[in-house]
């Protein structure tokens, strides 16, 4: 708890050895804490358990980049739509960034060069960058090749894991003619696929756990569609008319505003419960107020198995699994209904279904390479 103070909330708890399902977890609040540590002591009492300040409304950025000991390369600068926190094996990612500044990508490519210099890294290298607030921190550095990069590869039209084995073999980048890495001018938009449909009962919140089996790709000249696509490929297809639900933790309230309002200038139907609905109603915005499931009925399930609903967007409160919300969220797996837990990714989401209202066009993977 005294760490935790200094580095105040919420925090990210981990123990050195996997604790079962619970590698690590993310704690708002002392009693969380209590509960994660004493668990943690009661299956390993000397393993010592690591706490980390957790940046909330962070963005997340994975940098591939290939080294032959002399010469650095920027294979791809992706940026996650979900705030950091989110796994990197989990998030959504777009090639190029969407929202960095050219100011901030230039900032990252110098010290991802740096930082491969100094490590004398031979091959493939991925970085996992956080910015807040102007301020860029490394979270992580892996001399490696990482499950981005043949995402990376097939956004750039260039066999990364080929080149860099030859580096690795002795050829340096300028004998293989590689003397830098094409920025595509369309945008790739990287999605997880989860099991969740598979394991019926389990909270599909995000978190630092890896918990996708799969991953799709989107690519478009256009970033909102770019993202609807890899929804689509997903399984999860964005509606684009209904009712949408919409109900968010405190924290979200105010940035959930502007979506409500593009949402219903879309002409869409949003279906709150009281403390979402007073929230907009105060800014004028519409919505139809629905009962907690606590509250009795008819209430959000009922809406739900009527197929009333074509989006819910809920992002956790951090109560637990066995709240209203949990629920709720469990409930749109069950009816393969859409479900975004993140305002970033429900913002990303409304900006795809804008950009769709227009249709989309199909061209061969070896079409956008070309830049055709």
């Amino acid at each position: 708890r005294v760490i935790a103070a200094r580095v105040g909330y919420p925090v990210l708890v981990r123990p050195s050895y996997v604790l079962g399902g619970r590698a690590m977890e993310k704690c708002h609040d002392p009693s969380k804490l209590d509960g994660y540590v004493e668990t943690a002591f009661e299956a390993a009492p000397e393993a010592p358990v690591l706490i980390d300040k957790f940046l909330e409304d962070a963005i997340e950025v994975d940098v591939d980049a290939i080294s032959d000991g002399q010469d650095v390369l920027i294979a791809g600068v992706l940026e996650h739509i979900e705030e950091a926190g989110t796994h990197s094996g989990d998030a959504a990612m777009a090639l190029p960034p969407h929202s960095l500044s050219d100011s901030q990508i230039s900032q990252i490519a110098t010290i991802t060069k740096k930082l491969a210099t100094e490590l004398k890294v031979c091959g493939l290298m991925n970085v996992q960058y956080a910015i807040k607030g102007g301020t860029i921190y490394i979270l992580e550095v892996n001399p490696r090749a990482s499950r981005t990069v043949p995402f990376v590869s097939k956004a750039t039209g260039v066999p990364w894991a080929k080149i860099a084995a030859k580096c690795m073999a002795g050829i340096s980048l300028k004998d293989q003619g590689i003397t830098h890495a094409p920025v595509p001018e369309h945008i790739s938009v990287k999605e997880s696929v989860f099991p969740f449909n598979k394991f019926l009962g389990n909270d599909t919140v995000l978190g630092p756990e890896m918990r996708s089996t799969g991953e799709v790709m989107g690519i478009d000249t256009d970033f909102g569609r770019a993202f609807a696509k890899a929804q689509m490929a997903a399984g999860q297809t964005l509606p684009s008319k209904g009712k949408i639900f919409i109900s968010v933790c405190d924290s979200d309230k105010r940035a959930a505003l502007q979506l409500a309002r593009q949402l219903v200038s879309l002409g869409f139907t949003l279906i709150t419960t009281d403390g979402t609905h007073k929230t907009l109603a105060r800014q004028g915005i519409p919505s139809e107020r629905v009962k907690k499931i606590s509250e009795g009925r008819p209430n959000m399930l009922d809406l739900v198995k009527n197929g009333d609903i074509t989006l819910v967007i809920n992002t956790p409160t951090g109560k637990g699994h066995h709240t209203d919300e949990a629920k709720i969220r469990t409930a749109m797996v069950a009816h393969n209904i859409p479900c975004i837990t993140t305002i970033a990714g429900a913002q990303a989401a409304a900006t795809g279904i804008q950009s769709m209202i227009g249709g989309y066009t199909v061209k061969a993977l070896q079409e956008y390479q070309a830049g055709k």
